[in-house]
C-alpha cells in the first residue's frame, strides 16, 4: 500500500513521514513530495520515494498521485490562494483513482467564522462533491506558534495577545502529525470528522505563567483589542493582511473558536498530547542554544 505525504518540505509535513517510519510502515511504501525535492534529498537517502508536486501545477500533481492508495493532503501555506491549489489536487487525487484522502483542516471547520476557516471549509466541501473516500483533520493551534516567539516574550518580559480568557486547544506539530501518520496508515477512518487539539487547553495569561516558571523570568500577559493587537504585530513587521488574520485568531480564541475537549488526537497519536510546560522548557533550550 503506497501512503503519500505533501508537503514534506514544511514543518508537519516532515514529521507526517517520520511519524509513519517510527510506525515501522516500510520506508519503500511511503512517499514524499515537495515543490523542490531538493529540500528533501534526505528522506530519499533512508529509502522513501521522492516526487515533485506543486499546487499550482497539475500536471506534476498527476505524476506524484500516480499509483498512490492513501493521501494526506496537507494544507497549502499561501492563504487566499489555498482553494484553487487544493482543488487542483482533489481533481488530481481522482484521476489517479486514490482510494483514501485526509485533509489538514481547522476546528469546526464548516462552522466557524474564523477568518482562517473560509478556505478550509470550501475545501471540505470540495472534498464532500469529490466522490472520494476522505477524513478531516480538523486541527486546533500549533504550540510552536506560541514558543517560536520566546525570544521576544522574553525581551519584553510580556505575551501580547486579544484572546481575553479564551482557552486554546494548541498541540505540537509532533502531535497532530503523529495522529495523521495513525490515520494515513489505514483502519476504520473512511469519512471520519476528527476535532484535534490539546488534552489541556489553556488561557495566554496561563501560557505566559508557564514561560515566567521556566524561564525564571518576569513574563506576563497583555491583552489588547483586536485592533490594537493588529497595531502591534504591524508594528513587529507584519504584513497587515497577516497581522489581522493573527489578531482575528485570538478574537476567536477568545470565543471558543480553537478550544476542543474531544480528546480525538491523543486518542489517535496513541499517547497524551505534549505537555504546555514540557514544550515551553524544550523550547528555551532550543532558544539558548
Amino acid at each position: 500500500m503506497t501512503l503519500l505525504v505533501t508537503g514534506a518540505s514544511g514543518h508537519l509535513g516532515r514529521l507526517v513521514v517520520e511519524a509513519l517510519l517510527d510506525r515501522g510502515t516500510s520506508a519503500a511504501d511511503v512517499v514524499a513530495t515537495a515543490r523542490n525535492t531538493e529540500s528533501i534529498a534526505d528522506l530519499a537517502e533512508r529509502g522513501v520515494e521522492v516526487r515533485r508536486a506543486d499546487y499550482d501545477d497539475p500536471a506534476s500533481l498527476d505524476a506524484a498521485f500516480a499509483g498512490v492508495d492513501r493521501l494526506l493532503l496537507v494544507s497549502g501555506s499561501e492563504v487566499g490562494a489555498r482553494v484553487p491549489q487544493h482543488t487542483n489536487a482533489i481533481e488530481a487525487a481522482k484521476r489517479a483513482g486514490v482510494g483514501f484522502v485526509a485533509y489538514t483542516s481547522i476546528t469546526r471547520a464548516d462552522t466557524s467564522d474564523l477568518a482562517l476557516a473560509a478556505e478550509h471549509r470550501a475545501t471540505e466541501e470540495l472534498l464532500a462533491a469529490s466522490g472520494l473516500t476522505y477524513a478531516l483533520l480538523r486541527n486546533s493551534w500549533y504550540l510552536e506558534n506560541y514558543t517560536g516567539q520566546l525570544p521576544t516574550v522574553l525581551e519584553h518580559g510580556a505575551v501580547l495577545g486579544a484572546a481575553r480568557d479564551g482557552r486554546v486547544s494548541a498541540a505540537t506539530r509532533a502531535d497532530y502529525a503523529a495522529a495523521a501518520a495513525a490515520v494515513l496508515a489505514g483502519g476504520e477512518h473512511d469519512g471520519a470528522v476528527y476535532e484535534l487539539g490539546g488534552d489541556h487547553a489553556f488561557t495566554l495569561a496561563e501560557y505566559a505563567a508557564a514561560v515566567a516558571t521556566a524561564s525564571g523570568r518576569d513574563v506576563d500577559y497583555r491583552d489588547l483589542s483586536v485592533e490594537d493587537y493588529t497595531a502591534a504585530l504591524v508594528a513587529a513587521g507584519l504584513p497587515e493582511g497577516y497581522a489581522a488574520v493573527l489578531a482575528d485568531s485570538d478574537r476567536g480564541i477568545a470565543e471558543g473558536a480553537l478550544f476542543t475537549d474531544s480528546g480525538d488526537l491523543s486518542r489517535l497519536a496513541g499517547r497524551p498530547t505534549t505537555d504546555l510546560e514540557a514544550a515551553v522548557r524544550a523550547a528555551l533550550v532550543t532558544t539558548a542554544a
